[in-house]
């Protein structure tokens, strides 16, 4: 009939126009939405495409959004009608990133870090105070530089290398992963045998450009999700990025964690049998910390190779652009858990270099997706500021950070910084002072992080000469409001740690 022979064209117009969407096209695509919510179109560049059991579906990056919003998608959310196809004269733009996001700030001048600062708890500056800025450059919000013990910049990774050879690998363009790596880690699951030393080419390979470019290098696997969903403990919870698990555990829809060996397996049967031989009830390691329900433990990379591995290959999924290696030996790994009767349970952790040449006190940090958005962030970056304070000296984040990550510390240090000046007493009738250095001494945040966050906050001024931190009482109420909110704390007297020093102790 006329109407089945209308159907058919449509069809085969429609086949027609999907094979016009090939890597490299932009047109608008349905975002996953919540419920309730307005649907969105935004522009997606396609970065692949593949065709299993006839079913076609394209790999998408939405276009002014992060990369952990890429997914694939079915053809009915593409709006074809408005396909933009890729022009061969123009590439599309990469992210410009500062030079300055690899090389510390500027020292500020001598004046600032040792005279004292007359701090003004006026309502506004005075229209006289002209603000001079300092020659501090903003930190960029670009991925963090290293994932704990199994990831590093190919930079990072020549500078910490003087001086001791490492068993390590790299993922770049011209290497895949290793045979003895894919087995060390996929012999964990007793029920198969090793996996196949070449992880499976995608369908093609996704285009360069868009967020699929990177200062890094990156290998054609890593740019696309691969880890489809992932059960830990009572939380299934959807993968950001990429992360180097045994190729056979990507084509099964879910992955199933241990959360307290983190082990990782096929499927519920062989979680279920692995719970009833593993005897771990809580992170292998130290427990150094505990207040109420909340404990911290160190693990050092060297004892305990194969839970590092893991806990870097969990944080993978939800870090991006990352260098995996296979030496976790110079990192150690502090897990943070919270407590009920079934045990110790991982909310989040950070790692740092036993021996930091640039004093780091973070190497990485991630808190995990369930956990977010409750206070747990602020005091994994607390309790690794209370370490640097016991180690008597001042400490800052691996540089750059990750656009999470710079969110989370410009507020804790903000936050810090303000609830010293706050309580400052007048002395002698006149306005209280405090030297930039005063305030590293007291927060052990480094001198280079204080500044940049008076500035980000507008707060520091050069008046007569001199640098005046003026606090308006719209900042003070804004402060008040924001330490009400942060129910959770870190108490010093509950940390139970000596620091090592680990120059002098020869081997790891």
């Amino acid at each position: 009939s006329k109407m089945a022979d209308d159907k058919e064209n449509k069809k085969i117009g429609l086949k027609t126009t999907l094979d016009m969407v090939v890597e490299g096209c932009r047109l608008p695509v349905k975002m996953s939405i919540l419920p309730n919510e307005e649907e969105e179109w935004p522009l997606a560049e396609i970065l692949s495409r593949k065709e299993e059991k006839g079913k076609l579906e394209f790999y998408v990056h939405y276009i002014d959004f992060n990369k952990r919003l890429d997914e694939w998608v079915l053809p009915d959310r593409l709006r074809v009608e408005e396909l933009q196809f890729p022009r061969k004269d123009q590439k599309t733009p990469q992210k410009q990133t500062s030079s300055a996001a690899n090389s510390r700030p500027t020292t500020p001048d001598r004046d600032l870090q040792d005279k004292k600062t007359p701090v003004d708890r006026s309502d506004s500056p005075s229209p006289s105070l002209l603000s001079k800025k300092l020659s501090v450059p903003e930190q960029i919000s670009s991925p963090a530089a290293k994932l704990g013990g199994l990831g590093q910049t190919p930079q990072a990774h020549m500078k910490s290398n003087a001086g001791r050879k490492r068993k390590a690998f790299l993922l770049d363009e011209k290497q895949d992963l290793p045979p003895a790596y894919c087995n060390s880690l996929s012999s964990q699951d007793s029920t198969d045998g090793p996996p196949t030393p070449q992880p499976s080419a995608p369908p093609q390979q996704p285009r360069q450009t868009g967020s699929m470019s990177s200062s890094h290098d990156e290998n054609i696997i890593t740019r696309i999700k691969n880890i489809e969903t992932i059960e830990l403990g009572k939380y299934r919870i959807k993968p950001w990025y990429f992360s180097p698990y045994p190729p056979e555990l990507t084509t099964i829809p879910i992955v199933y964690i241990c959360e307290f060996c983190l082990k990782y397996v096929k499927s519920r049967k062989c979680l279920e049998r692995h719970r009833t031989k593993c005897t771990l009830r809580h992170p292998p390691g130290n427990e150094i910390y505990r207040k109420s329900t909340i404990s911290f433990f160190e693990i050092d990379g060297r004892k305990n190779k194969m839970y590092s591995q893991n806990l870097c290959l969990l944080a993978k999924l939800f870090l991006d652009h990352k260098t995996l290696y296979y030496d976790t030996d110079p990192f150690l790994f502090y897990v943070m858990t919270e407590y009920d009767i079934k045990g110790f349970h991982i909310v989040g952790f950070f790692s740092k270099e036993k021996e930091s040449t640039e004093d780091y006190n973070v190497a990485c940090i991630l808190t995990l997706p369930p956990y977010q958005r409750k206070g747990y962030g602020k005091l994994l970056i607390e309790f690794s500021y209370e370490l640097s304070k016991f180690e008597g000296k001042t400490g800052s984040p691996e540089k750059p950070l990750s656009d999470l990550g710079l969110l989370s510390y410009r507020s804790y240090w903000s936050q810090t910084i303000l609830e010293i000046l706050v309580t400052l007493k007048p002395e002698n009738g006149e306005r209280p002072q405090i030297t930039i250095n005063d305030i590293c001494e007291l927060t052990s945040i480094r001198k280079e992080d204080v500044i940049s966050t008076l500035q980000h906050l507008n707060l520091i001024n050069y008046y007569k000469g001199q640098y005046i931190i003026t606090l308006s009482h719209e900042s003070i109420d804004s402060h008040n409001r924001a330490m009400a909110k942060r129910k959770i704390r870190i108490d010093a007297k509950c940390l139970h740690w000596t620091p090592k020093d680990w120059a002098k102790r020869g081997k790891w």
